[in-house]
Order: structure tokens, then sequence, then C-alpha cells
């Protein structure tokens, strides 16, 4: 099992930056792929952005891509997600989920995942 923690959430102004944090924990969390979801009001969960705990490429929602990144840090056992000139559409509780399907193909779904935090708040301000 995989536990998951967010925070870093809150209001930020459009152009500014904003660090999301994922502390993780779990025994199967150095095999695991830790990704982050999205959900705006009245909208379906989406995909924003996925990272092997192992090492590997991260993968990006084109909607994101050049614009958020994720890192982890595994020595704290955390995974990030800076966003840099956040946009009033990145508005959404993010969530941090985990699962240990290694297609990268089918990180983008939200299904495939097993472990998920209990989101945090970001506002992007116009």
């Amino acid at each position: 099992q995989v536990q998951l923690v967010e925070s870093g959430g809150g209001l930020v102004q459009a152009g500014d930056s904003l660090r999301l944090s994922c502390a993780a924990s779990g025994r199967t969390l150095s095999r695991s792929i830790l990704g982050w979801f999205r959900q705006a009001p009245g909208k379906e969960r989406e995909f924003v952005a996925a990272i092997s705990w192992s090492g590997g490429s991260p993968y990006y929602a084109d909607s994101v891509k050049g614009r958020f990144t994720i890192s982890r840090d595994n020595a704290k056992s955390t995974v990030y997600l800076q966003m840099i000139s956040p946009r009033p559409e990145d508005t959404a509780v993010y969530y941090c989920a985990a699962t240990t399907i290694t297609q990268v193909r089918l990180w983008a779904f939200d299904s495939q995942y097993d472990y998920w935090g209990q989101g945090t708040q970001v506002t992007v301000s116009s």
C-alpha cells in the first residue's frame, strides 16, 4: 500500500509560481509511479503529470507541458509539482496518486491508479 498526503495549495496570482508537495510512504513505493491529477468545478478529473519513483523521464499532459515540472526527492519520499506561470484555468483541486503500472501510455488514466491523496486546492487569480 501507499499513503499520500498533498500540501502547498493556496491562492496565487497568474504568473506567480507555486509548488505542490506529495509526501509518500508505503512498502510498494519503490516500484510506484506517482502522478498528479486535477479536477476543476463541474469538470472531470484530468491528468497533469507523472514520474516513476525509480527513474526515467517524466510524462506531462500537453496542457501543462513547459509550464509545470514534476520531480521527486527520494530521500524525503516526496514528489513535487512546480507550477510556473499558472493561469486561471489551472484552478482546481490537485490530487497525488500512485500506481504500479509501468506502461507510460497508461499513466494518463486515473483508473490505473490505486492510491489517492485527499487533494489540495489551487486557485489562480487573474
